[in-house]
């Protein structure tokens, strides 16, 4: 199923959101417009490596742009293609609206980062030796979802079904099966070499923004409301 859009108004522009997109969509087009070498060290000098994160590996010949830990930011703003951009962007425009609106932008913000730097730790840690990069916004957006999923799970969404064409979902089912399938297909990665979806991050995100969501909404807000004027 793919999000369109979901039925739940906010009440205040979501500023944060529009201007994360931004920024990954920026950065994107900056990575694309690069040589294809220089494009690699780009990903390499600001994609989150584990075994730079965890000091078991030198740094790597290209040089060092930044500190190991500060990756865990910057590779949430680096994509490996257009769909993968478009696709992280997607989701966190239909439900980064409402999450940024019951928490305030100031929240949001450390929300966002938080549950993004919790998920690419979870997917470090999954193979702490490895060399492969780690980029791209889903960890943070899942942070987003598990949010979402704890706040607003009877709302409604309008989702594209393969085949069938677009009807509309409560949200607790679209994103409780994105998360079992984030969850299988994660228990297939185990063990694989090389690169790929990073399923272990999206885990981790999700489960971080439910555990956090309790400390960064507004305290007039409640769970599993069907929505914000439902």
């Amino acid at each position: 199923m793919i999000p369109l859009h979901d039925d739940n108004p906010t009440e205040r522009p979501p500023v944060v959101t529009i201007a994360s997109i931004a920024a990954c969509v920026l950065v994107f087009l900056y990575q694309a417009s690069l040589p294809a070498g220089s494009g690699d060290t780009f990903v390499y000098q600001y994609g989150a490596i584990p075994a730079l994160v965890f000091g078991e590996a030198a740094p790597p010949e290209m040089g060092v742009a930044i500190p190991a830990y500060a990756t865990l930011i910057t590779s949430m703003f680096l994509h490996g293609g257009w769909m993968h951009l478009i696709g992280n962007m997607l989701y966190l425009w239909v439900f980064g609206n409402n999450i940024e609106d019951v928490m305030g932008h100031a929240k949001y913000v450390g929300f966002y980062l938080i549950c993004g730097i919790l998920a690419a730790l979870s997917h470090a840690l999954t193979d702490p030796s490895s060399s492969v990069p780690m980029v791209g916004a889903s960890g943070a957006i899942s942070g987003v979802l598990g949010a979402y999923v704890l706040l607003f799970p009877r709302a409604r969404v309008l989702v594209m079904m393969p085949g069938l064409g677009a009807t509309r979902v409560a949200a607790g089912v679209v994103l409780g099966m994105w998360f079992v399938m984030q969850l299988l297909s994660g228990g297939m990665s185990i063990g694989s070499q090389g690169g790929g979806v990073a399923f272990f991050a999206h885990i981790g995100g999700f489960l971080a923004g439910m555990g956090l969501i309790g400390l960064f909404k507004r305290p007039d807000i409640p769970f599993f409301a069907p929505s914000r004027r439902g």
